[in-house]
């Protein structure tokens, strides 16, 4: 051989040689990306993620290069800190120090807004008062024009459409432009859950109810029971949805009491005891989970349901009215045992 042929030799097996070598330690993987990243997406951080859990997911989803990367680029400044839970806002392919600023809130000041599930208009006004500064009064006239934020005007308030979650509103940003950003979040929430206009009203009333009416497990079961009530009038329901948490909305209170009286008043519009079908709203502004059990409920035979513990939330569903007032008897037994609980 050669003295040219086997210094070719030689160069083509170092040259493979430290291609399957690079590729086994990741020398040849990309590290990270530049600037600030392409197009938008949502990005949720569950309760007691971890940051290796964080960086993990980030590189699956393709919004970081690297995983290690990133947990570099955040030691860097935040060793010994954690990413909090909430919702944000990031871009596929943006750098680990991208990713990090806007999970640790690196960027411009703020004002931080948290709104749970299961509260009403009235209180998402004063949550959002009590963190921006602006009056609720600002955020009540604000609300008044439902169409300058393209609710469907069968929507009589703004409620069903403020989105809960984590926000991070602008200093400067006004109270319309604040409801602004959670109706688009209740609007691709829809989106993602294949929701059209159309359907808007029937499936926000209907998750609306379901956060009041049960816990994020049996959600899917409790959306499925409702659309048997309101879809099959000739059921012994009689298309009735007899909410107790409809009625409480109309009357304006927080109650797990409601009287016969109550129950038969006409005049209030979200009575579901003596209006066949849905109330004249939603009852408060429901989440993902909820909007998602609504969009995509249970089949189920159920048409009763009862809380019987209201401290874990454990619910009994029945068939028929017989088998749902023995589950009733067990909630009334657990109000005995719990005074003040049921009130």
């Amino acid at each position: 051989m050669s003295l040219v042929g086997a210094i070719a030799l030689f160069t083509v097996a170092a040259v493979f040689a430290f291609a399957v070598v690079g590729n086994n330690f990741g020398w040849f993987e990309r590290k990270d990306y530049r600037g600030e990243g392409k197009e938008t997406v949502n990005y949720t951080i569950a309760e007691g993620a971890s940051t290796q859990e964080v960086a993990m997911d980030l590189a699956n989803q393709d919004i970081v290069a690297n995983g290690e990367r990133f947990i570099e680029t955040f030691n860097e400044n935040h060793e010994g800190e954690f990413i909090q839970p909430g919702d944000y806002e990031l871009r596929k392919k943006m750098s680990s120090e991208a990713a990090v600023s806007v999970l640790m809130d690196e960027g411009d000041p703020t004002h931080y807004a948290a709104v749970p599930t299961t509260v009403r208009m009235d209180e998402t006004f004063q949550i959002l008062s009590d963190s921006t500064g602006i009056p609720t009064e600002e955020f009540e006239a604000a609300a008044e024009d439902t169409s300058a934020y393209g609710i469907p005007d069968e929507f009589p308030t703004i409620e069903g459409y403020l989105h809960p979650g984590e926000y991070n509103f602008p200093l400067d940003a006004s109270a319309e432009e604040i409801l602004q950003e959670m109706v688009d979040r209740t609007k691709q929430t829809l989106k993602d859950n294949d929701v059209s206009d159309e359907d808007a009203f029937r499936v926000l009333t209907v998750a609306s109810i379901v956060e009041f009416e049960g816990v994020p497990d049996i959600y899917p079961d409790v959306a499925g029971a409702i659309y048997n009530r309101i879809d099959r009038p000739d059921e012994e329901t009689g298309g009735f949805l007899q909410s107790d948490a409809t009625v409480a909305y109309g009357l304006g209170e927080k109650t797990y009491e409601i009287t016969e009286e109550e129950k038969q008043d006409k005049d209030n519009e979200y009575n579901t005891f003596a209006h066949q079908g849905l109330p004249a709203g939603p009852i408060g502004s429901p989440g993902n989970s909820s909007i998602e059990a609504a969009a995509k409920p249970a089949e189920n035979d159920y048409y009763y349901w009862v809380t019987v513990n209201l401290d874990t939330g454990e619910t009994k569903f029945a068939t028929n009215y017989a088998d749902h007032e023995k589950n009733v008897d067990e909630y009334q037994s657990w109000c005995s045992d719990n005074p003040g609980k049921c009130e």
